[in-house]
């Protein structure tokens, strides 16, 4: 399972004469990276780098930096730590000494690192959407299970089916839902995810 950040923190450090400055911020759709890079990055910096990883995916940004010397370090920090829905920008401002790539990388990759170690975290559910069919006279025991696992019901229909719901519920809970209900209905009732 994987950990999501609850609130923006911050670092800042130097190295070798130039100015390092980490900022992470939680994220939960793509949209939010633009503003939390509008938020943190200074233009009149030197390089404004980033990574983000959200749903198990990521990208990352070098901003001028020799490739993969400062994004793709703060990636793969996200990605080793198991984070997830979780933008890092590191904003450099030059000193005057170069630093190397592989002092690059110590550099964006430490700068995030110090800063990811304030955050606090906890472990981020993922929930799913699912279809459940059963019949009519199985509603009661339908309802108490759906209840039982915090499943959140966002519609319901009636069809020559039965009843038709669109839920949301965790990850965690889909598999000992499923059984329940198929123990409960003796097979009647379906439970699948939703496209």
């Amino acid at each position: 399972m994987s950990l999501q950040l609850i609130a923006p923190c911050s670092f800042e450090e130097s190295i070798r004469r130039s100015r390092f400055r980490a900022y992470a911020a939680p994220i939960q759709t793509e949209a939010d990276t633009l503003r939390v890079y509008e938020q943190a990055a200074d233009p009149g910096a030197n390089h404004n780098c980033w990574a983000w990883r959200l749903d198990g995916r990521g990208r990352f940004n070098d901003d001028g930096e020799p490739a993969g010397s400062a994004g793709r370090p703060m990636l793969a920090l996200l990605e080793s730590r198991n984070l997830d829905g979780v933008m890092v920008i590191v904003t450099r401002y030059f000193g005057g000494i170069k630093l190397g790539v592989g002092g690059l990388i110590r550099a964006y990759g430490g700068s995030a690192g110090k800063c990811l170690d304030q955050g606090e975290w906890q472990k981020k559910v993922r929930w799913l959407r699912c279809e459940l069919v059963a019949d009519f006279d199985l509603s009661g025991t339908v309802h108490q299970l759906l209840d039982r696992y915090g499943a959140e019901k966002q519609s319901e229909s009636f069809s020559e089916r039965g009843m038709v719901l669109q839920l949301s519920l965790t990850e965690s809970s889909l598999e000992p839902l499923r059984k329940d209900l198929a123990e409960a209905s003796r097979g009647q009732a379906k439970l699948w995810l939703s496209r």
